[in-house]
């Protein structure tokens, strides 16, 4: 197949304790000179995205909040795609003793621990929203909101076909992602079930796994594998 873009996840894939390789940088930045478009696509608040990632401009776009902002670096412009968190339910969740609370513009993040209170004030609030697993944290979006309605905003935004976009995850909340996809990839480090839906799981750990990649996209422009 041929591939036009790559819609990476950030932690655990591009990046290592929140930080991003010079030589991964580099590859990003190869792929882009290809003429092919990338498209990050993170849990990741955003701001907290800008401070430990200084490239943001390698991306066309850049899906936040894991589907809840589409955010065009160029220009420096987001466009919301979910609603606010209310603050009645933030309020609740601070009373039942839910700590280490994260309140982005569309989401609410907090610790895996804390599961079964977050799971309870939703449902005796009846509010429509969706708990969704990232490793050893939980997000909080409306339901419907995920890291593929986000990367089907940014394809319509960009005119590329699903098919011909390759999707690079690690965790849970990346095999939505994965499965929007034309091709999907696992990275070394990936959790034993996102590998089973990928199409590719690299050699290599996180950054080194999507450089991996990109030499086999860009070095295979006569195969019929992934290029």
């Amino acid at each position: 197949m041929h591939i036009l873009a790559i819609a990476s996840d950030y932690d655990g894939t591009i990046a290592e304790g929140g930080v991003t390789n010079a030589s991964t940088v580099e590859a990003l930045s190869r792929f882009k000179a290809s003429g092919r478009r990338l498209i990050m696509v993170t849990g990741r608040h955003l701001g907290d995205l800008k401070e430990v990632f200084g490239h943001l401009r390698l991306f066309d776009l850049v899906v936040a909040e894991n589907g809840g902002l589409l955010y065009f670096p160029q220009n420096d412009i987001v466009r919301a795609l979910a609603e606010a968190p209310s603050d009645d339910f933030v309020a609740r969740l601070r009373a039942r003793g839910v700590d280490e609370l994260e309140i982005g513009q569309t989401i609410v993040a907090t610790h895996i621990g804390h599961h079964q209170s977050v799971r309870s004030t939703i449902d005796e609030m009846a509010l429509d929203l969706e708990i969704i697993l990232n490793t050893d944290a939980l997000m909080v979006l409306p339901k419907g909101v995920d890291k593929a309605s986000g990367l089907a905003a940014a394809l319509a935004h960009l005119a590329l076909p699903a098919d011909a976009v390759a999707g690079i995850g690690d965790a849970e909340n990346d095999m939505v992602l994965l499965k929007s996809c034309g091709y999907a990839v696992a990275v070394a480090n990936a959790l034993p079930q996102v590998k089973a839906i990928a199409h590719l799981v690299t050699s290599a750990d996180r950054g080194a796994g999507v450089e991996e990649f990109i030499a086999q996209v860009l070095g295979h422009a006569g195969s019929s594998g992934p290029r």
